[in-house]
């Protein structure tokens, strides 16, 4: 697929304007937490209700298929939060990715070192009540959302851990999160490898995501000339902005319900 560059200001549009509704010829791709269901303290402690996962069943089936999930977690916890179907996902910000077909690609890495790191790390972090480092198999993520005070010490100790893992690897930070990770692989890569497929292929890509990880994914649909969407507050290179998670789902309820209307009407 050829890149269309987009021209003028790259920061969300505010005020009336609203984003344009969902559409049955556009891929989607869509961040989770934060995204679609609030930040826990905990990510086990997340659940989406039956009525979320509903409305993006439909729009996957509106779509043709043409819908993703791209997350920090991995698509084995995807999958979780999506019992009853398996979506297309991108799952370690990209490091894993299932395609529409249901076949699973992982970037080559070696599991030596971030094993090794990850046992250091261990050690070094039960010292600390409020830290959590979790191991997600082809990344490891230290959360300090219940440790705040310790965000730069946090963010320290896996840049620390660089010069041991070696240029392979590479730091992501989120919300109240580091990752040590592989490198060469993020978001908008992600967004690249499944527009060069069926059923994403030829449409028009809309990404919708919240932090800092997702900027990847912004950045790449604005490239392909496509519908960049923040949720929430910060600077960011979406062009639009929706102010929470509850507005992502009225985007989608009245997007979808408009759509169905339609149908039924013909």
């Amino acid at each position: 697929m050829t890149a269309r560059r987009r021209k003028g200001s790259r920061s969300a549009r505010r005020g009336s304007s609203a984003p344009p509704p969902p559409r049955a010829d556009h891929a989607y791709f869509f961040d989770i937490d934060g995204t679609l269901v609030e930040i826990a303290e905990h990510p086990a402690e997340v659940e989406l209700d039956r009525d979320l996962r509903g409305l993006i069943r439909l729009l996957h089936r509106r779509t043709g298929g043409a819908v993703a999930l791209i997350s920090g977690r991995s698509i084995s916890e995807v999958d979780r939060l999506f019992p009853e179907t398996r979506l297309p996902a991108a799952g370690q910000h990209g490091i894993e990715r299932r395609d529409a077909r249901g076949r699973t690609f992982r970037h080559e890495f070696s599991g030596e070192l971030l094993a090794r790191a990850h046992d250091r790390l261990r050690g070094i972090v039960a010292k600390y009540p409020g830290l959590m480092l979790e191991d997600k198999g082809l990344s490891v993520a230290l959360h300090y959302r219940q440790a705040p005070h310790l965000a730069g010490y946090s963010h320290w100790l896996l840049r620390s851990m660089l010069s041991e893992v070696g240029p392979a690897f590479t730091i992501q930070t989120g919300k109240r999160v580091v990752e040590l990770k592989p490198a060469g692989m993020d978001k908008g890569v992600a967004v690249m490898e499944f527009m060069n497929e069926k059923p994403f292929a030829g449409r028009l890509p809309v990404f919708v995501g919240d932090d800092r990880t997702d900027e990847f994914g912004f950045a790449m649909v604005n490239e392909m000339g496509g519908h960049s969407m923040k949720v929430g507050a910060g600077p960011t290179a979406a062009t639009w902005r929706l102010r929470g998670v509850g507005a992502v789902r009225s985007w989608l309820e009245s997007g979808l319900e408009v759509a169905v209307n339609e149908e039924n009407s013909h």
